[in-house]
């Protein structure tokens, strides 16, 4: 079949394609270099609609090609360029028509389809060059890599391969070309580990750096100085130097180091990592047509796999549904805040300020009990703004400006009369955080928003005993508050809709993943997390060792283990939040004792790291009072796996979130759960636990799986 007939084919599945035109036009180079062909892809839209390509989009750029190959062939060009839009070069193939396929042989051809158009600009009878104008990604860099030469931008924000990230093998010649361009350990640095480090992004110094640019311009005359460069090197001028690829032992070690980054990210979970390494492993001899045709198969079957379209439904998640919040109230209802306060100094409350004075650069004022602690509070935040100036991400001005916006006062009288928005970050304990209302309350102005960052207390009854209970709201934050997006935002019976609004704009502000959270305990993350914990706990204090209690959920490919996170949470906190939740849920919720002893003895986690790797600690492991019931993996995960697929599906039943998706939004962009289960919901769905639990699956057919 022909790659006409396999893309008209591909377009007649996906009728809804944004269409990427590919405009030839025609200039006389600089240095009477001659007459060349210069390719823009655009799909019409301005940069916050990205350049994708789809069936048709592939289509027109074929068509292009046939234009610039026929003059190539009879000389009345001398080279062929290819280019983005404004701030846009592309960004890979349209994801939203990978989703439609329901059959492998129509998988097959949109990698074959791929291939067969953009191969064709290394055939030409002339050189080709490809301007890294704007952000590239998966295919936009891939197209490039078919050219002779490129060109990159010292502007372009973002430059990758996300594939693998997605659940997909760069497909369009990325995991072949890229290894023989600029060796396999940088490769693998660019498919793997930065795919697998939650899609870390290139800038344009670093593709040049890396040798996959042959040269760098600045943003400003950028094409201009591409083509001047393109000239002196048709002239023979400049003449491109690349260092030689060694495909001996480093490229073997370069592949090895590879399968280890996968192995500690992804534990064997996920199969994108490891196909695409299958690739570049075979790339080392050089044969590029075989490579093409492995890339082919790798893509045809991720695309028919679940990691996939779980992938591609977190992506979703994260670039659709959380920039439109379900059950937000009208934003017109929200109130403007000018002046934030912060009750408390201590490390979470300065974190805070520091994001609401660099997000909303309005005054903000901290409180504490004591004029130590508030020095303490700002000093930190001053010291924040001293590395973001040291590291050139604010300039002398932005500085001086932001350090005068913050302040701190004993008085809350003095700190709150003129503030709009008010949150509190003082111990997670109710009688302790009413208190601190009823003062804020007393001082603050009547159109003030009262918001708690309260972990697992009930917002409702914080606000029981204040005068005008409907402007409270929860507002909690994940730690490092920098770092995670999520926003869990909590409506109380009482907040109305003014506060709850004001609540979402603050949090867009913020540039925060807020999601809409009924007054539940623990919320949706906590709760889920104790869950989870709480079941791992529950076996070795049955009897389990810890090493098969922790090695049990490894096929999920979480960002580190129960008992790590638990010290990145702190034990103390941990068991704070099940105590809560056994109080409200004694029938699920239980309280370890082998935690309950590690906190009283002031153990920091259950961990030592003397030899770089985590082993239990003698002293906690003398502290461990164990049953004998000892269970395997496959039975501890089976344990763990049913608690949470009981926990979410009772979770959904209460309404504590709208959907499945809130909670699968909440666990990504709040405790860094892959993109390649989904979240958790699809992956339950797909090991039948869901069903095996509630008798149903969490998702209907097609929205995290292949479409029936």
């Amino acid at each position: 079949m022909s790659t006409a007939e396999l893309l008209k084919g591909a377009a007649e599945l996906f009728a809804d394609e944004v269409v990427t035109s590919a405009h030839v036009r025609h200039l006389d180079l600089p240095l009477a270099a001659g007459r060349f062909a210069l390719i823009t892809l655009d799909n019409g839209f301005d940069h916050t609609k990205p350049t994708t390509f789809g069936p048709k989009s592939l289509a027109n750029l074929n068509a292009a090609i046939d234009q610039v190959e026929r003059e190539a062939a009879e000389g009345s060009i001398v080279g062929v360029g290819l280019t983005g839009k404004p701030f846009i070069f592309a960004v890979g193939a349209d994801l939203k028509g990978v989703e439609l396929l329901k059959r492998h042989e129509d998988a097959l051809a949109i990698g074959k389809g791929g291939h067969d158009v953009f191969k064709r600009l290394s055939g030409l009878a002339v050189p080709t060059f490809a301007y890294y104008n704007g952000a590239a990604m998966g295919g936009g860099v891939e197209v490039g890599l078919h050219c002779s030469y490129r060109t990159v931008s010292s502007a372009v924000p973002a430059f990758s391969l996300p594939e693998v990230f997605l659940g997909l093998v760069p497909g369009w010649g990325g995991c072949t070309l890229l290894p023989n361009l600029i060796g396999a350990d940088r490769a693998v640095t660019v498919i793997i580990e930065n795919s697998l480090n939650q899609n870390r992004q290139l800038k344009g110094r670093q593709v040049f750096e890396l040798g996959i640019a042959d040269a760098i311009f600045e943003g400003a005359d950028f094409l201009e100085q591409s083509l001047t460069w393109t000239a002196a090197v048709l002239k023979g001028e400049i003449a491109i130097q690349r260092a030689e690829v060694d495909r001996g032992e480093p490229w073997d070690a370069a592949v090895a180091r590879g399968r280890a980054i996968a192995d500690a990210k992804v534990h064997g979970a996920a199969p994108a990592a490891y196909r695409a390494l299958d690739i570049v492993a075979a790339a080392k001899d050089g044969d590029l047509q075989a490579g093409f045709d492995a890339e082919d198969r790798a893509l045809a079957d991720l695309i028919m796999g679940g990691e996939l379209r779980s992938g591609i439904y977190a992506f979703n998640l994260v670039q659709k549904r959380a920039k439109r919040p379900v059950g937000a109230p009208d934003r017109a209802l929200a109130r403007p805040v000018t002046k934030v306060g912060v009750v408390g100094a201590g490390l979470m409350a300065s974190q805070l300020a520091l994001l609401f004075l660099r997000r909303l650069e309005v005054p903000v004022v901290l409180t504490d009990i004591d004029q130590e602690r508030i020095d303490k509070g700002v000093g930190y935040v001053h010291g924040e703004i001293d590395k973001l100036l040291a590291k050139k991400r604010i300039n002398q001005d932005q500085s001086n400006r932001l350090k005068a916006l913050v302040t701190g006062v004993l008085d809350k009288a003095e700190g709150f009369a003129d503030a709009d928005f008010i949150i509190e970050a003082v111990f997670e304990e109710m009688a302790v955080k009413q208190q601190v209302f009823a003062e804020v309350e007393a001082v603050a102005p009547a159109h003030a928003i009262l918001a708690t960052n309260t972990s697992s207390l009930s917002v409702s009854e914080m606000a029981s005993k204040l005068k005008h209970p409907e402007r409270v709201v929860g507002f909690h934050f994940f730690n490092p508050v920098a770092i995670l997006p999520l926003l869990e935002i909590v409506r109380g019976v009482q907040t109305d809709d003014a506060a709850l609004a004001t609540a979402f704009g603050v949090a867009k502000k913020l540039r925060k993943t807020a999601v809409l959270v009924k007054d539940a305990p623990a919320f949706v993350v906590n709760r889920i997390l104790t869950r989870f914990m709480g079941e791992i706990q529950n076996v070795i204090d049955e009897g389990t060792p810890v090493v098969v209690a922790e090695r049990a959920v490894e096929p999920l490919g979480l960002p580190m283990s129960p008992l790590v996170l638990l010290e990145l949470v702190g034990p103390a906190i941990g068991l704070h939040v099940s105590e809560t939740l056994n109080r409200s849920f004694p029938d699920r919720f239980t309280v370890s004792r082998n935690l309950k002893a590690v906190v009283e003895a002031g153990k920091r986690g259950f961990y030592v790291y003397d030899s770089g790797r985590p082993e239990l600690d003698p002293e906690v492991a003398a502290l461990l009072v164990q049953g004998d019931v000892v269970l395997t993996e496959e039975q501890t995960r089976a344990r763990v796996l049913d608690a949470v697929a009981e926990e979410i599906g009772l979770m959904l039943a209460e309404g504590v979130v709208a959907e499945a998706q809130d909670i699968d939004l909440c666990l990504i962009t709040g405790a860094g759960w892959p993109f390649h289960l989904g979240g958790i919901t699809p992956y339950l769905d797909r090991e039948g636990v869901s069903q095996r639990v509630n008798g149903k699956p969490f998702l209907a057919a097609g929205v995290a799986s292949v479409p029936a």
